[in-house]
């Protein structure tokens, strides 16, 4: 998010093992678009890089001015790098929750056009778009862009039109009553706001396996893996996904590893990949797809090591020490529980001709939602959150901004209240 300055050194991550901690730093580095070295060192090294390791808990990320944070969280290195600040304001017109395309596309349109704005988000900025290696289908990128890069232009541009971003900070409670909406987050502060747009998108879905929550970050990762990708020079990687985001990630490995092999559960990848993606894995040559393939098991001690494959049917233990999964996303609404705001089956945010006469019991105005409004007046929805919403980056962000359209309306019937 912020590189450090050309006559510095760049961050640097110092572990002793290849671990979830480390790999939690590394990943929230990458996706922020912070340039750093990971230099991982054998165990029991009393220095490395210049730095005394005697006695201190790793990992360590020492920032560009010789500053160091022993075994910091994600959290803890925003805050050291000045990103962490409380919000400016206690009262806005709109808070918008998540920071990704969606939620970043309506910042950016509605502080534009005036609106005082929150954006609060409680990780790095670009959402699940930000673990993706290279976008190469979104309008005006003939050369493609890395969804960090895209999400941190976004952020810019948001921030220079005025919206106020409170960042790695979360809400732990949200009430929508008589037109006033309150998010109290995890500090203890309250902010208000006239009006909310439900932008939280969703988390990659996780493997059910025995062994996985163990391994994970140590061996086992979800998304593209853009921050592990340079340490698989020389290996035999798999991915599990047979969408776009499975796509992107075996291509960005395949530029690094000796080989890659992409899991696909079902029986091609024509139904669920983008054309360009799938002619592109079919002509590279250190790339193979294997169809009707499921993991059934992953095993090591400290670090991946073998993986079972069932393939129709068949059982195949294979050595492996990263697998990168990438099976889609399940929505982050379980704020929603304590609210009005009506879910689909799934968990998805309901809005609009979606909602049902059941989903609206509550519903007090004569009006009907709007396109991407709630089952509560004033609260909106946008992105991957919203139920049957495209998964794309470009419906996000053109929801975002219909979104400031509606809100505007949202607002213009409010004014006299």
């Amino acid at each position: 998010m912020i590189a450090p300055a050309d006559d510095k050194q760049p961050l640097r991550v110092v572990a002793d093992a290849d671990g979830p901690d480390a790999y939690a730093l590394r990943d929230y580095l990458t996706r922020s678009e912070v340039p750093f070295l990971s230099i991982v060192v054998p165990a029991g090294s009393s220095s490395a890089a210049g730095v005394d390791l005697v006695g201190r808990a790793l990992p360590l990320v020492v920032l560009s001015d010789g500053a160091i944070l022993e075994d910091p969280t994600p959290e803890q290195v925003a805050s050291a790098l000045g990103w962490v600040n409380p919000p400016s304001r206690s009262t806005y017109d709109l808070i918008i929750h998540g920071a990704g395309p969606a939620g970043l596309s309506a910042a950016v349109y509605a502080a534009s056009e005036g609106l005082s704005v929150a954006v609060i988000e409680r990780d790095a900025v670009g959402g699940q778009a930000g673990f993706s290696s290279l976008i190469e289908n979104y309008l005006g990128f003939p050369g493609g862009i890395s969804g960090a890069e895209l999400a941190e232009r976004a952020r810019r541009q948001a921030v220079s039109f005025g919206a106020d971003l409170v960042l790695m900070r979360h809400g732990v409670d949200r009430t929508f009553t008589d037109h006033d909406v309150r998010a109290r987050l995890a500090d203890g502060s309250e902010i208000h706001a006239h009006a909310a747009l439900c932008a939280t998108g969703v988390q990659w879905r996780r493997l059910d396996l025995p062994r996985a929550h163990d391994l994970e970050g140590a061996g086992v990762y979800y998304g593209a893996g853009t921050s592990e990708a340079s340490a698989c020079i020389g290996l035999h990687v798999y991915v599990v996904g047979g969408a776009n985001s499975a796509g992107q990630a075996a291509m960005n490995l395949a530029a690094h590893a000796a080989h890659v092999t992409v899991l696909v559960r079902g029986p091609s990848l024509s139904s669920t990949m983008s054309a360009y993606l799938l002619n592109r894995l079919a002509v590279q040559p250190n790339v193979t797809i294997l169809v009707n393939t499921r993991v059934v098991d992953v095993d090591g001690t400290d670090h991946l090591q073998e993986i079972t494959l069932d393939q129709a049917g068949t059982a195949t233990r294979v050595p492996a020490t990263h697998l990168f999964v990438c099976i889609g996303g399940a929505p982050n609404t379980a704020w929603a529980e304590t609210t009005d705001v009506r879910l689909d089956a799934r968990g998805f945010l309901l809005t609009g001709i979606d909602l049902s006469a059941g989903d609206l019991d509550r519903w007090p105005l004569e009006r009907a939602p709007h396109y991407l409004e709630t089952s509560v007046p004033g609260v909106f929805a946008a992105g991957d959150v919203r139920a049957n919403s495209v998964k794309r980056v470009a419906s996000a962000v053109g929801e975002g901004a219909m979104a400031v359209t509606l809100i505007h309306r949202y607002l213009a019937d409010i004014a006299p209240l």
